[in-house]
């Protein structure tokens, strides 16, 4: 598990690749079938209600160390942002099925918190069944206003309850970031219930958009995995200031990561 207290985690750059990775298939077709193999153990013990939320922390992490035996980089900073008492709304970019895998491992040892999901994500055969046990705030997609009301009246239940909210207000996934597509789903959920909410940027292209299914694309471990937790805000007004933060945010630490990594 991540080091508890720690404000950041980068992957050991003297960790050692897996041989069968570097030498005789590849980083696909290696980290595949560990991440199938995660998701369909964890998936019975959820089916049978042995998948409590330590044990979704605990196979999230088994997650991201399958990408660190690919070679993959990874670097998570700001992590004290969200060490504050009480629950948070958690606004973040979406690239990729990655953050819905390793999140958990990064949120759910500081905080119960689950996401606020499309609804075929708990209908899919294997992951179904651990969406469905974290009890997820479930939207259409294809009714905004019914969307609205699901995440406002069920978020505010749960966060008064202590729960925390991960919401991706892109409609979704993409390797490139369009202020003009993130909603302030997340923003009017803070306001409503009076929690704060922490930003999350993050570039997570390293696991790619499928063209056939989505969620089983190329990997590249050339590009560096990032999270960036930024300060916690208190939303006033109607929030369009601190959304405006978030965007920016976001938009800063892509530019940033994008230079680092290319020098």
């Amino acid at each position: 598990m991540i080091p508890a207290g720690e404000d950041s985690y980068r992957t050991d750059p003297n960790r050692k690749r897996s041989i069968f990775s570097k030498v005789f298939l590849g980083p696909k077709f290696t980290f595949y079938p560990q991440a199938v193999w995660i998701l369909l153990k964890n998936s019975r013990k959820a089916i049978k209600g042995l998948y409590p939320a330590e044990a979704w922390a605990d196979s999230s992490f088994e997650m991201m160390r399958a990408l660190e035996n690919i070679g993959a980089s990874i670097e998570i900073t700001g992590m004290n942002n969200m060490k504050f008492k009480g629950p948070a709304v958690f606004i973040a970019n979406h690239m990729s099925a990655l953050e819905t895998q390793v999140l958990p491992c990064i949120i759910q040892p500081v905080k119960p918190v689950t996401f606020v999901v499309k609804e075929s994500l708990i209908h899919m055969p294997v992951f179904g069944p651990i969406m469905r046990s974290r009890d997820p705030i479930v939207v259409s997609r294809t009714n905004p206003r019914e969307d609205l009301r699901a995440v406002l009246e069920q978020g505010n239940e749960k966060l008064r309850q202590g729960q925390s909210i991960i919401v991706f207000p892109q409609s979704t996934r993409s390797s490139t970031f369009n202020p003009t597509e993130f909603n302030t789903l997340g923003i009017k959920l803070a306001l409503k219930a009076q929690a704060p909410v922490v930003p999350i940027a993050l570039k997570t292209d390293a696991w790619g958009i499928g063209k056939r299914i989505k969620d089983f694309g190329p990997i590249d471990i050339r590009k560096k995995i990032h999270f960036a937790f930024g300060e916690p805000m208190i939303i006033k007004s109607r929030g369009a200031e601190e959304h405006q933060e978030i965007i920016t945010f976001i938009i800063r630490k892509l530019e940033q990561w994008e230079k680092e990594d290319v020098a």
